[in-house]
């Protein structure tokens, strides 16, 4: 039998070393984010001096993902690089659920054993977090694997006095155990923890947008889990913690618990699962928008029911709209990552997805992606050109190693103004409007050296800010995907730019002999032609240069 290891333990394999040091950059001290509960945007303080835990709800992998899904993993995936960049020591959980009603009813309609169904489109899932540059979490545990530690968080919510049991006729337990709202007189302050006469335009978007616990009647974006309509409840506002498993429910989607046997309800995963890995009490918890109530506020009322503190602050991403209603499946608007990205780039999928702050709703449309196409020309025609220039392009670590405190004023303070990504992105492209302008005035440069230094400078900001965002075309997934296209590193060009790079030359010499002529009508119109079609034209002594504008 050849030699075994025992398993690491895992906060050592897994989970970032308290040992390591920390180093948080300056420009950490203007951070200011949203806060669900408060209302308010407010200064960011860890719990952890620079340490910084997040738990974000994943996917209810029932089926397969859509855009409407991705935009809340991508604008996570931005507040996380964000910290890292900041010089945070990031711990990242995102959970799978993998156990649902809507699990069990589709797999059994399909003919499919559930688990079967829920790995397939958890494998699905990951493939569309990947193609779309979203980092991996730190871990990813799956509601399955925490069958003990939801029991154990029950329990102890039963024994504070804030869970009850139901029994049948003979004093037996059923399986269905439910959360007593009436004793937790807390309920409710994560929707509507500060009434005031006045409420910011975000907050009065979520009201209106989001269910709240004052909301009663159907939501048509979180129908009632059948659990929570039964007779047997206390108060029509208690939820299930714990649930008796339908007739139709196979053996083994069933556990043995001391309350009976079931499966659980649909929030005490988040609770148990969240405490597991950051313990008692973390930073930040987030997820979409709809899932505001009831899911975190029941998940905040039974954490803090079982007596740990629950997270300091609540951050909610918008949803995708189209023709300004949420995009979902059940309202039959949903669109498939594998669609999408058949026909688009994942870049310009990604910048689409991440291109307004998190919290404002995103309307899906094509003029998204033909914005999104043509912000990608422009990033990639400038890096390319510089890189062509400077007959190299810095290496993936040296972009890496920049931190905030290096970037631009600009693009600082727009990712720290709640994660302003409309004005973090305006800070990039003028930064490239200034590199275009250096590689323009090169050839007028008699110390060509240290204007080449600047261009070089230019490039390295523009490549930082925008991995920053996840966006940097020569760092992965884009270069493996060949989404760096054009970008290049300055030693190749790519077939697109070399067919169009000689389309241009020809009408820059046609323009070239029509000045020689005096024919300036004929120059003219060819530089306004070029000018029309996105094409910026530089006259210099050696010559004209073009650019994408």
């Amino acid at each position: 039998m050849g030699n075994s290891q025992e398993p690491h333990d895992f906060n050592i394999s897994v989970m970032p070393s308290s040992l390591t040091p920390v180093r948080v950059a300056k420009a950490a001290e203007g951070l200011n984010l949203y806060d669900t509960a408060s209302h308010q945007v407010s200064h960011f303080v860890p719990l952890k001096p620079g340490r910084v835990g997040i738990y974000v709800c994943g996917a209810t992998v029932q089926s397969s993902p859509h855009i409407g899904h991705i935009r809340a993993a991508v604008a996570f995936d931005v507040i996380r690089r964000w910290f890292l960049k900041l010089g945070y020591q990031v711990t990242f959980v995102r959970n799978v659920t993998d156990i649902d009603d809507k699990i069990l009813d589709k797999a059994a309609a399909a003919g499919q054993r559930w688990w079967a169904r829920a790995y397939y489109y958890e494998r699905e899932f990951t493939e569309a977090y990947n193609t779309l540059g979203v980092l991996p979490p730190t871990v990813e545990p799956r509601a399955t694997g925490h069958m003990s530690d939801m029991i154990d968080l029950i329990q102890r919510i039963i024994d504070n006095g804030h869970g009850y049991v139901v029994l049948d006729d003979e004093g037996k337990p059923t399986g269905n155990v439910y959360f007593d709202v009436a004793s937790w007189p807390h309920y409710g302050e994560l929707t509507h923890q500060k009434q005031t006469a006045e409420v910011d335009e975000a907050a009065a978007v979520a009201d209106r947008m989001g269910p709240s616990v004052d909301a009663t009647g159907a939501d048509k974006y979180n129908p009632v889990d059948p659990a929570d309509a039964s007779p047997d409840k206390h108060d029509p506002r208690d939820f299930a913690l714990w649930k008796a498993p339908k007739d139709t429910d196979p053996e083994d989607a069933r556990w043995s618990t001391p309350f009976g046997v079931g499966r659980p309800g649909w929030h005490i995963e988040c609770s148990a699962m969240s405490h597991r890995y950051l313990g008692d009490g973390f930073d930040i918890h987030g997820g979409g928008l709809d899932l505001r109530f009831p899911h975190h506020e029941n998940e905040m009322a039974q954490t803090r029911a079982a007596g740990y503190p629950s997270a300091a602050r609540w951050m909610h991403s918008a949803w995708v709209t189209a023709k300004g209603e949420k995009m979902s499946k059940s309202l039959g608007t949903g669109l498939s990552v594998p669609s999408v990205l058949a026909e688009h780039s994942a870049w310009v999928v990604r910048y689409a997805l991440g291109s307004v702050q998190y919290r404002s709703m995103l309307e899906w449309s094509d003029q998204a992606l033909v914005e999104a196409q043509a912000a990608y020309d422009r990033v990639s025609n400038f890096i390319e050109r510089a890189g062509v220039v400077l007959g190299e392009q810095p290496t993936h670590d040296e972009i890496v190693a920049v931190s905030a405190d290096e970037l631009p004023a600009d693009f600082v303070a727009a990712l720290n103004d709640d994660i302003n990504v409309s004005g973090a992105t305006a800070a990039i492209f003028t930064a490239i409007r200034s590199g275009n302008t250096l590689l323009s005035k090169l050839a007028d440069r008699v110390d060509s050296e240290a204007a080449k230094a600047e261009v070089r400078e230019t490039l390295v900001s523009v490549r930082a800010m925008l991995d920053t965002l996840g966006l940097d075309p020569l760092a992965e997934p884009w270069l493996s995907d060949g989404a760096a296209g054009g970008a290049g590193t300055g030693a190749g060009e790519s077939p697109e730019h070399t067919a169009l790079e000689a389309l241009i030359a020809e009408q820059l010499q046609a323009r070239q002999e029509a000045r020689k002529a005096r024919d300036f009508a004929k120059a003219d119109a060819i530089r306004d032609a070029l000018s029309a079609a996105g094409i910026a034209i530089e006259d210099g002594p050696q010559g004209s240069t073009w650019s994408l504008k």
